[in-house]
């Protein structure tokens, strides 16, 4: 589990880097490709904190 949730974090922090470097050379928040790189983060830190969640339940189902 571990090695999964490493995974996911390095991917979510190529993804957070290529947005910053998207909206620095568009200068437009709004630009499509900013927003589509946007989306590709979110959907990242969704499946982080899902994995997280799951984990944390069954730890408790354990204890």
């Amino acid at each position: 589990m571990v090695n999964r949730n490493m995974l996911v974090q390095v991917r979510i922090e190529r993804a957070r880097n290529r947005l910053h470097l998207l909206a620095e050379k568009h200068h437009d928040l709004q630009h499509p490709a900013v927003l589509k790189q946007s989306r590709v983060l979110d959907e990242l830190i969704n499946q982080y904190n899902k994995k997280g969640e799951s984990q944390i339940h069954r730890e408790q189902e354990i204890t």
